[in-house]
């Protein structure tokens, strides 16, 4: 077989960028101490792709962490060694992997990443993309999200729904898992907390909770999906119960189940504002059980939170946050009315029991925090009506 070319530089690029012990190829021993070079040089993501060099992104630049470019050999020891002996197959059959890993350095330290695995076709054969994101190695506080006090307030029902909404990359399970640090952190604990999530994006190890007992619970890796995860919950005698994702049927079926039989339920839906997001939910139900499943979501509900990200103003991302409180007197009047009517009242009411996307962003606006354009976007591109 012919020696593979290494890959020449671009101008700039200096060979301290390069990993030092690079070897001829990748063994499944030289990951996690390459991995961990990776994150020491500030690299936020690394991208190991066939036929590519490994790339770190540091700082929104991509800069190559290898002088090869990585062969079939490579990607599988990346594959083997991060997901599993049945990595390619898994590929094979169309279907992408999002998984969690663990470097630990030494006994006292993690390093983690959320990682996802897609098969990619490179130089007319198949091949791999693996994207790692390194992840803090705990959850932020509410405080350093900067979260309205009001949202704290009603972040912890004894029973009922809380539903986190947003898009793709919009920082909604870093919001989860700050809630969820706070439930651990009081006096008394939160008692025993269940998560479902696809990967477990962060671990609760170093937080202090002696009155609180966490289990976190990967899918597909230990469950098939989020729906076997709330029936587990059931079963275990829980006080708390996190659903990664509420994305079909049958896991939203399962999650007002959970509500109503005396659990706080918490998870994220993709959807954006609070009326649209109790629509959506509605939507997914079949319709002739469409509306015996509206009423039973809307005595759940507790609490709503949409939240979108936009560049702060010299660096950094500022979150932006729509919701809305479901207090007792809101869920019997709704229940009142028919569910078609609950879209208009929703939106009527989101400003006296909670706050609207272009309330907030007319805030960061005015501060100064976020530029006119991304206003503007955030408003939908009409003026900031409170």
């Amino acid at each position: 077989m012919a020696a593979r070319k290494p890959i020449s530089l671009a101008k700039g690029d200096a060979a301290g960028n390069i990993y030092p012990d690079e070897p001829d190829r990748f063994r499944e021993e030289h990951v996690d101490k390459f991995l961990e070079w990776c994150v020491k040089q500030g690299s936020s993501d690394i991208s190991i792709q066939s036929d590519r060099p490994v790339y770190n992104d540091i700082s929104g630049t991509l800069y190559p962490a290898t002088y090869r470019t990585m062969d079939a050999s490579d990607i599988g020891a990346f594959l083997t060694r991060i997901y599993g002996a049945d990595a390619l197959a898994r590929l094979a059959s169309g279907t992408d992997l999002d998984v969690s890993y663990e470097v630990r350095p030494d006994r006292y330290s993690r390093i983690r990443f959320r990682t996802n695995i897609t098969a990619i076709q490179s130089q007319g054969r198949d091949g791999a993309q693996i994207t790692m994101r390194s992840l803090p190695s705990e959850p932020p506080h509410l405080s350093d999200l900067q979260v309205e006090q009001e949202i704290i307030d009603a972040w912890a029902p004894r029973q009922g729904m809380v539903i986190i909404t947003g898009p793709t990359g919009s920082g909604k399970s870093t919001l989860l898992s700050a809630g969820n640090r706070m439930l651990l952190e009081r006096p008394y604990g939160c008692g025993k907390m269940l998560t479902y999530e696809a990967p477990i994006e962060f671990t609760y190890d170093t937080i202090k909770s002696p009155r609180s007992l966490v289990s976190q619970t990967e899918i597909p890796r230990h469950l098939p999906d989020f729906e076997a995860g709330v029936r587990n919950a059931l079963r275990r005698k829980p006080n708390i119960i996190l659903i990664g994702e509420a994305r079909d049927r049958e896991t939203i079926a399962a999650a007002i189940e959970a509500a109503q039989t005396g659990h706080a339920v918490y998870t994220t839906t993709h959807t954006t504002g609070v009326a649209s997001t109790v629509k959506r939910m509605i939507s997914s139900f079949d319709k002739e059980e469409r509306t015996e499943r509206a009423y039973a979501l809307m005595e759940t509900l507790r609490l709503i939170v949409t939240q979108a990200l936009a560049p702060r103003v010299g660096g950094g991302r500022v979150g932006m946050r729509e919701w809305m409180t479901f207090p007792t007197d809101i869920r019997e009047k709704l229940l009142d009315m028919h569910v078609d009517d609950w879209t208009n009242e929703i939106e009527r009411l989101i400003p006296s029991y909670g706050q609207t996307m272009t309330k907030s962003a007319t805030i960061e606006f005015e501060k100064g925090t976020i530029d006119r354009r991304h206003y503007l976007l955030m408003t939908g591109g009409g003026g900031g009506g409170h």
